[in-house]
């Protein structure tokens, strides 16, 4: 090889490095599960890739650095700013709807008759607050008689969040976007 050619590789190198790191900074994250708060639809040690860009819904899956531990936690929104959130009798509501989360279908299967999944709470009774306050989200994990969520450490600030999670890519059995 000639020093031409060397050059021109070591451009092309510094060109993809540059470019892995603004796509890893500002577009994608690689992020791992730990825990079991989101079981079933999320296990302890899935690969997850975390998107930083678009906006964030009802039910979505994000993950963000969590206020009450030094590390990443995931969970699933459910209350947005502005919004009432309350539990009664294993239902969900917000702003007084009534939502079935199809998410939780396999963790009620396993009750015991009459057991409930989620434990009645209002906003108020949590947090002392009647509704999501701006820049703020109400989450809850998916397996929610063991999950650490807001019920316990209060609203996630959106500056907290990292983003979105899109995909699942570890384990290979199991690639594509969780339930």
């Amino acid at each position: 090889m000639n020093k031409k050619e060397v050059l021109s590789w070591i451009k092309s190198i510094l060109i993809a490095l540059v470019i892995f790191v603004i796509i890893r900074q500002f577009i994608f994250v690689p992020s791992v599960v730990e825990g079991d708060s989101m079981l079933p639809n999320l296990q302890n040690g899935n690969r997850i890739i975390v998107s930083r860009l678009g906006d964030i819904h009802h039910f979505d899956k994000i993950v963000f650095h969590a206020p009450d531990a030094n590390e990443n936690y995931v969970k699933r929104v459910i209350g947005m700013p502005g919004d009432k959130v309350e539990m009664k009798n294993d239902v969900l509501y917000i702003n007084g709807k009534a939502y079935t989360e199809p998410y939780l279908k396999k963790n009620r299967e396993k009750l015991a008759p009459m057991q409930k999944l989620t434990g009645d709470f209002t906003l108020k009774e949590l947090t002392g607050k009647t509704t999501v306050p701006k820049g703020d989200l109400f989450v809850l994990g998916d397996n929610r008689l063991i999950s650490n969520d807001s019920r316990y450490f209060g609203f996630v600030p959106m500056k907290s969040v990292i983003g979105k999670v899109e995909l699942r890519f570890w384990p290979l059995n199991e690639v594509g976007e969780p339930k």
